[in-house]
């Protein structure tokens, strides 16, 4: 036997071990020190130092059966080694593209449901990741567990400061080395469903908990291995359906929460509108999600039989399903747009994207009803259901450019209000104050995920900002920008010009008032046209490809953004397009292809990126060293 003291909690841990050895001398009832067999650690995968625990719970690693003698498998997936070059997030490609798919690389603690917010470049059966390689040509990047990519499964993120939270993977997703994948044979989505049920229960994180042993204090590395070597229970059929209808359940209430979120492909209404649908209460909701999870454990710890006091140990020791404490240092996947967005800027938002042509407001009339919900495993939409369908009539058409001038047919304050009041919701007094002030801001945080910025509306002004010209992303074309200055830019400088020659002509005559304007319109005329030259000098090599991303492709345009932290991110960018550091960029062959058709020769995946694989290559084999015995003398 061994003496074990546990001293984490403590934050004076010299005067704790002092206190914890005076009570074992004196035999005080204590839950400080254990007296423990370290043998019985042997029973744990690993052996690690779990003295904390009861001889019942270290019993369940002998007297049940892991995951994989269920004809299941945990594993790990694909690794690019250059996620900027090949993972976008899923509204930066175009829609439906073939070459992009939905890519499970962890996020933030969620259980059975999560939005697949990535997708990864798989051209050619992934031919460009396939050859990626450093600058002696060796291949950097790892194609694994080839034979599970676009099965349903389950998934979760391997590294993380909070518990291990299981997801369900939909078909069609390729899984990586952040957020790993776990498959059964014959894809059995009961079989799925059951196990995710058991492996979000409070008595599995538990066990999972010993295997970790003190690592499990700090940071978590749930790898494949961990998983594959925890017991899971086997379940009768009465049990196994229960299981399945309450993953179901907790899985439908979740995404019913994700239908507000219209960066999520679950996304219906705004929360301000989304009632109108009908079943959906957030507090209703939560309630149901803890009563669930509740009704779970209670399952679990029956399965693993787990005594009163274990039950209490387990629930003790893991993070309320309610935590909102996000993975943030995992994988750095959720450092943006994680809070909760305000119901007015959420409304706004989804009115301002009505206008562009992106959300379709008939769900908020009732002139179209809401699809189906699907099931945990389908395989994810083009489109979230609030989107405007490809055959629907836009709520105003336009050529991918809003602008913010109030008078103007496109004015986008103006067509938030059409929106708002066509729905029959509150119209702010302050929309045109909000879109000036507030607007991007509160998208760039939207549509950040996973390291990527990748806001859709762009907001390009004069240096003070008096005038601003909103660009589309996904409509965004090499013709965009002269549109924005034949359209928008030179009609509006013939209006100021004729507004600055009519003060003019009065000279003596003006007013005070009369000179703040003719002051004003003066400065606007030399801002409209420093705009307008600067558009124009851009737009002549500018040729924007929707699978460079967003970042890459608004950065020719970094300094008409007044944002300072996006412009700041954008010029960055920029500066390494020149360096060359971006040369599989559509955008750098349009500006530098000299330099890019050149690294074509020597660097196959580049050459496959730009279509120029006929440039390539082959290096000379290096000769191969023979070893032989010295011949004496």
């Amino acid at each position: 036997m061994a003496i074990f003291m546990r001293l984490l909690a403590n934050n004076d841990k010299h005067a704790a071990l002092a206190n914890t050895c005076v009570s074992y001398r004196r035999d005080d009832d204590m839950v400080d020190y254990f007296d423990i067999d370290p043998s019985s650690f042997d029973q744990v995968p690993g052996s690690p130092f779990c003295y904390w625990v009861s001889e019942n719970v270290r019993n369940c690693f002998d007297q049940f059966p892991t995951i994989e003698s269920s004809n299941a498998i945990a594993h790990v997936g694909l690794q690019t080694s250059d996620d900027f070059r090949f993972i976008r997030v899923w509204w930066e490609p175009k829609f439906a593209d073939a070459d992009w798919v939905p890519h499970a690389k962890g996020g933030p603690k969620s259980f059975f449901y999560s939005d697949v917010h990535l997708v990864v470049r798989w051209a050619d059966d992934g031919k460009e990741i396939r050859n990626f390689a450093d600058k002696n040509g060796k291949i950097i990047s790892y194609v694994r567990s080839e034979d599970y990519y676009f099965r349903q499964g389950l998934t979760w993120t391997k590294s993380t400061t909070v518990d291990i939270s299981f997801r369900c993977m939909p078909q069609g997703v390729i899984f990586g080395v952040s957020g790993l994948g776990l498959h059964v044979k014959d894809d059995c989505g009961d079989q799925l469903l059951s196990i995710i049920a058991v492996a979000n229960s409070a008595a599995y994180r538990y066990l999972l908990s010993l295997s970790l042993g003190l690592a499990a204090e700090g940071r978590k590395h749930y790898e494949a291995g961990l998983i594959n070597r925890t017991p899971v229970p086997k379940l009768s059929k009465e049990l196994a359906d229960r299981l399945q209808g309450l993953a179901i359940s907790y899985h439908d209430l979740m995404m019913k929460l994700g239908t507000t979120e219209e960066a999520l492909h679950a996304f219906l209404l705004p929360a301000a509108l989304r009632k109108r649908l009908g079943d959906y209460d957030p507090p209703s909701i939560e309630a149901e999600l803890r009563r669930t999870q509740s009704v779970i454990d209670d399952i679990a710890f029956d399965l693993y039989r787990f005594s009163d006091a274990d039950r209490a140990a387990a629930l003790g020791s893991s993070n309320s399903t309610d935590d909102a404490a996000i993975d943030a240092a995992g994988d750095g996947e959720e450092e943006d747009g994680t809070e909760a967005a305000d119901q007015t800027d959420g409304l706004l938002s989804w009115a301002a994207g009505v206008a562009f042509g992106r959300f379709d407001w008939r769900l908020a009339t009732g002139e179209r009803e809401a699809p189906p919900e699907p099931d945990p495993f389908d395989p994810l939409p083009a489109k979230s259901p609030g989107m405007l369908p490809d055959d629907a009539e836009p709520f105003y058409a336009h050529s991918g450019i809003l602008v913010d001038d109030q008078g103007h047919p496109n004015d986008l304050a103006r067509l938030i209000e059409e929106v708002l009041a066509r729905v029959e919701a509150p119209v702010p007094a302050d929309v045109r104050r909000w879109l000036q002030r507030d607007f991007f801001k509160f998208h760039l945080g939207q549509y950040s995920k996973s390291r990527r910025k990748a806001p859709i509306y762009w907001p390009i002004s004069t240096s003070s900002g008096s005038y601003t010209l909103w660009l589309y992303y996904p409509s965004l074309t090499d013709q965009t920008l002269f549109i924005a200055v034949n359209d928008f830019i030179e009609p509006k400088l013939k209006q100021v010009g004729q507004d600055v020659a009519a003060l003019r002509t009065k000279g003596s005559a003006r007013s005070r008032d009369d000179e703040k304007t003719f002051e004003a319109l003066q400065t606007l005329e030399l801002e409209l046209i420093e705009l307008r030259d600067t558009l124009l000098a851009i737009a002549q090599t500018y040729r924007p490809n929707h699978d460079d991303g967003v970042q890459i492709t608004a950065a020719p345009l970094w300094q008409l953004f007044r944002h300072k932290p996006w412009q700041k991110v954008l010029k960055d960018t920029w500066t390494k397009l020149e360096k060359g550091d971006y040369d599989w960029a559509h955008l750098a062959m349009a500006y530098w292809p000299d330099r890019a058709r050149e690294k074509c020769k020597t660097d196959k995946s580049l050459a496959i990126a730009h279509d120029l694989e006929h440039l390539y290559v082959e290096p000379d084999p290096k000769p191969t060293k023979t070893r032989g015995r010295k011949k004496d003398g």
